[in-house]
């Protein structure tokens, strides 16, 4: 029983450490907003003698920071990013490696690599319920 614990920890694990190592859900949108408040700051770090154009500049990039905010929450909620998807999807790649290498490793492991397959099998089936049900 321990065995199989520390087979399924250790697919959990490497499960984290794909995740943690994506990009965020909404790369694009998430960078544009980076780039909006890095142009808000540079423009209010600048000299105010540009006859009101820079705080209108100021003005107008913070909306459209606010307008990009919104469109990200607006995805999140209307499940438009599905937000764990890519994550859920990231994880099943990662889980068909496994399968693929485990598949191609000799089978003399004392039973071992025949649990763990067994076990990638099931994560396998989990994931993609889980995507189907995030559908």
């Amino acid at each position: 029983m321990m065995k199989r614990i520390g087979g399924v920890l250790t697919v959990v694990l490497g499960l984290i450490v794909v995740a943690n190592a994506l990009p965020p859900d909404q790369p694009f949108m998430e960078a544009a907003r980076t780039d909006l408040q890095r142009a808000r700051a540079e423009l209010q770090h600048a000299t105010r003698d540009k006859a009101g154009h820079r705080g209108k500049a100021v003005n107008l990039v913070s909306q459209a920071i606010g307008q990009v905010t919104a469109g990200i929450d607006y995805a999140k909620r209307h499940n438009h990013a599905a937000p764990d998807q890519p994550h859920m999807q990231a994880a099943l790649d990662a889980l068909r490696s496994a399968q693929t290498n485990l598949d191609k490793a000799t089978a003399d492991k004392g039973g071992h690599r025949a649990k763990a397959m067994d076990l990638v099998k099931q994560a396998i089936d989990e994931v993609k319920l889980g995507i189907e049900a995030a559908r």
